[in-house]
């Protein structure tokens, strides 16, 4: 491709909005143009970089025993209600009625797709296993889309659902799908970690994160300073420290003008905030529930949710509180009625704390679990933090910022059983199929890519995924002798095999340079006057500062050594 015939331009300046480097240099790269907010379009050279991203992919799913299907983005929401996520998908599903007044949804993802597809094809344990993937287009109406590709609303994704007949099936597909994708994340240039995370709306009993570590990332993940484990804040479990738990005190009220918070509480008593029982007031389907921690710990409302059985909470309003009798600030589950009871594990590693009197400017003291209030659900909902032990006893957790660049998950049964996706057995039983899901942002790779490969100049891709393995600059092209030249170094790149981008554009060679670091593309070819009077061709790699210059006979091989290096 020649730079003159090239649609699109680069920018010195990224848009006001941008925030992460991705967002700033792919836009300024010309890769990538905003329509609306959380809404790209590709343009030819991010384009480029996403057909080689899709390649990668297909080729290692291929690898990995998976089949390439492709399901609609727009599907009846009765689909969804066999589910049962078409009022609970969070964000919202985005809808519409067709002109027969049928309601659709537009999918985020294709779970229930995958699993009608298995139903209609599936009968015997002979069909199984196996997995079918897709690359196709999302729609999810991000409430805070942001960093450019890194969260959208439209994205491309690879999905891939797994079916097996058992347990022990399940696994070997997962790990099957593991495997192709760190294959897929190292070709991309991504060095990544696995970690254990919460599988939020798409459900099953466990998943994993694919995360690249980059202080730009969103999520937080706390890993041991002693062991490989990892996980997202979400999931992440800790060992909670136990107090001694000594005889149990009468309760006795005291009064505590002014005092509204538990650390005011545990300094106004001396005690340490382990010692008191907080309470949180969550607004759950419609009703108010009081949880119970201790007070040197938070709640996490990932895992809240999950002891909820999946409802969404929402701390309450103070109207909302004071509706339902209760008192901000010195309240506890000490005496209420007809209010939903959520306890943190913690409380049990503990005697005699400090509580709420549920009666304004009192608390009370020597409150106890069990005797003085009792759960309706009892569990770990605390939010594990950095300085906390490592929940396999090895070392304390450390908290890094990182993307999610792949998520996988054992499903199980959890569609299966609600949309009847069945086989007959080898003994002539029904079982229910044992599914697992396994989900990329396409466009999201390339901008973690980005994150993780780039300078102070410009995006550093690796040449799987670069736009053009060579740059070639041409300079003083009114030059008829260097013009010649440039235009045979272009064709014999072209037969070597490369992709090529030829700069044949008539501006100044300070520009043409600044255009080959954005655009990242990993060797720079160059043929100047200048390059000719110093003996040949000038050849530099993208990640170095050094450039040599070599014979003309002899560029193929030094750009190929380039690549040869790159790799080893």
């Amino acid at each position: 491709m020649r730079s003159s015939q090239l649609f699109g331009k680069t920018l010195r300046q990224a848009p006001a909005d941008a925030e992460n480097v991705s967002h700033k240099l792919l836009t300024r790269a010309g890769f990538i143009q905003q329509i609306a907010t959380g809404i790209f379009s590709l343009q030819p050279l991010g384009n480029r970089s996403i057909t080689k991203i899709r390649n990668i992919i297909r080729e290692e799913m291929d690898r990995a025993g998976g089949q390439e299907i492709n399901m609609p983005v727009v599907q009846p929401r009765s689909l969804w209600e066999e589910s049962g996520r078409a009022d609970t998908f969070v964000p919202p599903l985005a809808r519409f009625e067709d002109r027969r007044e049928r309601e659709m949804i537009i999918a985020p993802t294709h779970e229930e797709t995958a699993t009608a597809m298995a139903r209609g094809s599936v009968t015997s344990y002979r069909d199984l296993p196996f997995t079918i993937y897709q690359i196709q287009t999302k729609f999810r109406d991000e409430t805070r889309p942001r960093g450019g590709l890194l969260r959208v609303r439209e994205f491309e994704m690879k999905d891939a659902y797994s079916f097996d007949a058992d347990e022990e099936g399940m696994d070997r597909s997962f790990q099957a799908m593991v495997g192709a994708y760190k294959r897929i994340f190292k070709r991309c240039g991504l060095d990544v970690i696995m970690v254990d995370a919460d599988s939020g709306g798409i459900g099953g009993k466990d998943s994993n994160e694919f995360v690249l570590l980059t202080e730009s990332g969103e999520d937080t993940i706390l890993m041991s300073t002693e062991s490989d484990y990892a996980a997202n804040v979400e999931k992440a479990e800790f060992i909670k420290k136990a107090s001694p738990i000594g005889d149990l005190g009468e309760v006795e009220e005291f009064a505590t003008p002014g005092i509204k918070t538990i650390d005011e509480l545990a300094k106004a008593e001396g005690v340490s905030k382990s010692k008191t029982a907080k309470a949180v007031f969550y607004s759950v389907d419609g009703e108010v529930v009081v949880v119970t921690i201790r007070g040197d710990y938070d709640v996490n409302e990932t895992k809240l949710r999950n002891l909820l059985g999946g409802s969404e909470p929402r701390l309450a309003t103070p109207e909302e509180v004071k509706a339902a009798g209760l008192v901000a600030g010195s309240a506890s589950a000490v005496g209420l009625k007809g209010m939903r009871s959520v306890v943190d594990d913690s409380i049990t590693m503990g005697s005699n704390y400090l509580a709420g009197a549920n009666k304004e400017g009192f608390h009370l003291r020597n409150v106890n679990f069990e005797r003085d209030f009792k759960a309706d659900i009892l569990g770990d909902i605390a939010e594990a933090k950095k300085g906390y032990l490592s929940p396999d006893g090895k070392g304390k957790l450390i908290a890094k910022r990182g993307i999610e660049v792949g998520h996988v998950f054992k499903l199980g049964n959890v569609y299966s059983s609600k949309m009847g996706a069945e086989f007959t057995t080898e003994d002539g039983d029904q079982n229910e199929i044992l599914m697992g899901c396994y989900g990329i942002g396409v466009g999201r790779l390339l901008a973690a890519a980005v994150e993780s490969n780039h300078d102070d100049f410009g995006m550093v891709l690796p040449r799987a995924i670069a736009p053009y393995d060579v740059y070639l600059a041409g300079l003083n092209l009114n030059d008829a002798d260097i013009a010649g030249k440039a235009e045979q170094l272009y064709e014999s790149l072209l037969d070597a095999g490369y992709d090529v981008l030829f700069d044949d554009r008539d501006i100044a060679p300070g520009v043409k340079f600044k255009d080959a670091d954005l655009l990242g593309v990993p060797a720079r070819v160059v043929i100047s006057s200048r390059s000719l009077d110093n003996g040949g061709i000038e050849v530099k790699a993208r990640s170095s500062k050094d450039s040599q210059i070599v014979a003309e006979a002899d560029m193929i091989d030094a750009v190929q050594k380039l690549f040869d290096e790159s790799t080893e």
